[in-house]
């Protein structure tokens, strides 16, 4: 298939190196920072580009939209000139109304420096009709093992449990690193217990393999993490909200509520 991709950012450098290595060629790439766009075409073999007027809408049988959420709209109505398939690859934004229309969305994290399997990446695709539900499903198998069809509203949940499993414990990550920089402690003394955590819900559910102090109702121990965080309510108050969370789930499970 011949792609265009628009956007040069995380996201869009990881799927068209993947769409690259699966054997579809790649037309160009669109950055409105010209030197982005083309340190990405030169990776995938396109031509850079960075005004949307350059853009050779004969040569494409699909753009790929992948850029802010709110500039997706403005985007796609200048593509639509070309009455080409235009997806994009928002977990947030619905798909855009009118014919040949999709959404590609790959459920990851990405960073430009890490390499990572993309066979392994969960896609999530909708498509404005059956047909073209299915060819986004085709070319989506072209990539990864997993692909789901997502329609919007379930997309919109996605996106929501995503930035709860993976965005907030990033930024937990980080008050940990700071409370022991504090101290002069190493952050990779957490590093096997983050992998060990996250290896944990790769076999069972989040809530049989809680650990912790709030869990065993370890009051003594919760109300002196309480006295250490006294200088940071606000951490505080993340440290209370979240162990009362902890202790809810977990009667839950148990069924006392």
């Amino acid at each position: 298939m011949h792609i265009t991709i628009i956007g040069s950012g995380n996201v869009a450098t990881h799927l068209a190196a993947a769409l690259k290595n699966a054997g579809h060629k790649i037309i160009q790439v669109y950055s409105p920072n010209q030197h982005n766009a083309a340190i990405l075409a030169y990776h995938v073999g396109a031509k850079p580009v960075s005004d949307l007027s350059n853009i050779d809408g004969a040569a494409a049988d699909l753009f790929i939209i992948s850029v802010k959420d709110d500039v997706i709209t403005d985007i796609c109505r200048e593509l639509s000139v070309y009455q080409k398939l235009i997806v994009h690859t928002s977990g947030a934004t619905p798909m855009l109304p009118g014919d040949k229309r999709g959404v590609f969305y790959p459920l990851q994290t990405f960073s430009k420096t890490k390499e990572l399997d993309f066979s392994q990446v969960p896609l999530c695709i909708e498509g404005s009709d059956e047909q073209v539900t299915a060819m986004l499903e085709q070319l989506a198998y072209t990539l990864s093992r997993n692909v789901y069809r997502v329609n919007s509203s379930q997309r919109k949940i996605l996106h929501l449990a995503a930035v709860f499993a993976c965005n907030f414990p990033n930024a937990l990550y980080a008050i940990a690193q700071g409370l022991l920089a504090e101290h002069q402690l190493d952050f990779n003394l957490l590093r096997p217990l983050i992998l060990e955590t996250a290896e944990k819900v790769q076999q069972s559910l989040p809530a049989e393999v809680q650990t912790g102090p709030a869990v065993r109702r370890d009051q003594k121990t919760m109300n002196d993490h309480m006295q250490l965080l006294s200088p940071e309510p606000v951490l505080q108050d993340i440290y209370q909200i979240l162990s009362q969370r902890i202790i809810k789930m977990d009667n839950a499970l148990k069924g006392d509520e």
